[in-house]
């Protein structure tokens, strides 16, 4: 295996693996596949979530790849999320052995809550994943939100780390200011910020504090608009691979443009996490190593900003689940 395609081989520290493999979207049919053959040419960072509803078929494909002796657990960095109906203390830990016995793993990586957004519980044996609406044969479905403080949901996820469930903990979807409040009284700090990064939304100043206080940060939705688009969430022309200064750049480098936004990210000091459903590009995604962006390129590339953020509680809630439930403005 060409060194370049490991570029972390190891789960040590806090910062993950600077390219993972996203499963946001990959069917269930699929996935298995998907992450067996992930972890066979070098991929060592996997990115799930109860909500993707594909983690027990994430889990085979890890028990596949090892069984397979092409790599042992400890070299493999296992993501898993919270989701919005287990914010209660009560729920957290059995959220969490869910997540871990569906994986087929000991332990996760790193165990994050997925939005700041608590949900009105709903029974595992009731529905699994539980998703944002509540009762989806009311007359009327839509989110039912609680209040449940984000301070005690974290302390739920300290407990997890203290019992040897996840190695380390995080969050999803925060803003600073959330993080300074979660910084001034957890007991076990945040090891990582997962937020929505591209060049159309570059969160300098958000990246910037992170760095300061030493919390690793993993882009979601690297490459921006593809992933949204057939949802409705963004418009075909807002796509950055058909961009002419990326071509430009993907033309000057001898890269395509997916490999010149996704080495953006990882110059920029953060992790990406791509999903795809097709393999070629799983080798594309991972061969971000024999180059480099330059400074100018770089500047060029941030300098797209717009604060474009197509992942948005604030608007897909409302249209989506029939609640207005903002977390940014």
């Amino acid at each position: 295996m060409a060194p370049s395609l490991t570029p972390v081989s190891s789960t040590s520290g806090n910062a993950p693996p600077a390219v993972g493999l996203g499963l946001w979207k990959i069917d269930r049919a699929d996935t298995a596949g998907m992450v067996e053959e992930a972890i066979r040419i070098g991929y060592r960072h996997l990115d799930s979530a109860c909500d993707y509803g594909n983690e027990a078929e994430a889990g085979e494909g890890i028990r596949r790849a090892l069984a397979a002796g092409i790599c042992r657990r400890d070299e493999l960095w296992v993501t898993s999320k919270l989701w919005n109906t287990y914010h209660d203390p009560r729920h957290v830990r059995q959220a969490a052995e869910r997540s871990i016995r569906d994986l087929q793993v000991s332990h996760l990586d790193l165990y994050l809550i997925h939005f700041p957004i608590a949900l009105r519980f709903v029974p595992f044996d009731v529905r699994y994943p539980p998703g944002w609406i509540h009762d989806p044969s009311a007359e009327r479905p839509r989110m039912e939100t609680v209040r449940v403080p984000l301070a005690e949901t974290w302390g739920a996820l300290e407990e997890l780390v203290l019992a040897g469930l996840v190695r380390r903990i995080g969050v999803c979807n925060y803003s600073s200011a959330l993080l300074r409040d979660l910084l001034s009284q957890a007991k076990v700090l945040p090891s990582v910020l997962q937020v929505e990064l591209h060049p159309l939304l570059s969160q300098e100043k958000l990246l910037r504090f992170c760095r300061e206080e030493r919390i690793a940060v993993t882009a979601f939705s690297p490459l921006g608009a593809p992933s949204y688009v057939p949802l409705g969430m963004a418009r075909p022309e807002e796509s950055l691979l058909a961009h002419p200064l990326v071509l430009d750049t993907a033309s000057a480098c001898g890269r395509t443009p997916a490999q010149v936004l996704l080495r953006w990210g990882v110059q920029r000091g953060t992790s990406v996490i791509p999903k795809t459903s097709r393999r070629e590009r799983l080798k594309e995604n991972l061969e971000l190593f024999s180059f480099t962006l330059t400074g100018p390129q770089m500047a060029a590339i941030s300098a797209l900003d717009r604060g474009q953020r197509f992942n948005d509680p604030g608007v897909f809630c409302e249209a989506a689940f029939g609640t207005f439930c903002p977390i940014y403005e």
